[in-house]
């Protein structure tokens, strides 16, 4: 079995002195392995297809020269998008103020969706707020998670006019 996050460790210092962060790596097996790399820009820009062929390449020459996976894979990079998924706890802080989606592993009070306004990290949950009641759901139960994608989420992400910047 493939360690993604060995390959996530040999790969961030690099990806990061370039101005770049990981998102995920995943690796997946079988007839056709593939090795996913998700990331973004540091300075939280939207990517373009040069940078995650500039990712590409690193990643490639980084795990040429390693070598930690045996068999024939195909690397595969993207970016996360607008309505991104959330990994890391970090991502439920940064994001906070907007819509998501969540699943859990387990039900909460019978309840295994949950679709609401991010409050951030209170502890070892995520608090969101649903309209009528706030919650709170463990980190380590949540199947998945992503944006919602919204009016408000895509101004924020809409690149600043040079004269708002400054």
């Amino acid at each position: 079995m493939i360690d993604a996050k060995g390959i996530e460790a040999l790969i961030v210092p690099s990806l990061e002195a370039m101005g770049y962060r990981i998102v995920r790596a995943v690796f997946t097996g079988g007839r056709r392995a593939t090795l996913q790399v998700m990331a973004e820009r540091a300075d939280d820009a939207a990517m373009s297809v040069d940078d995650c062929s500039l990712v590409s390449q690193t990643v490639s020459a980084l795990l040429d020269v390693a070598d930690p996976i045996a068999e024939s894979y195909q690397l595969e990079v993207s970016s996360p998008g607008i309505d991104r998924p959330l990994f890391r706890p970090e991502d439920y802080e940064r994001f906070a103020g907007f819509e998501a989606k969540l699943e859990l592993h387990q039900p909460l009070d019978g309840r295994r969706r949950f679709r609401g306004r991010l409050l951030g990290l209170d502890g070892d949950a995520v608090k969101v707020n649903l309209g009528a009641e706030i919650v709170r759901l463990p980190f380590a139960g949540i199947a998945r998670a992503k944006l919602v994608l919204t009016d408000e989420l895509i101004a924020a992400t809409r690149p600043k006019a040079r004269s708002e910047a400054i």
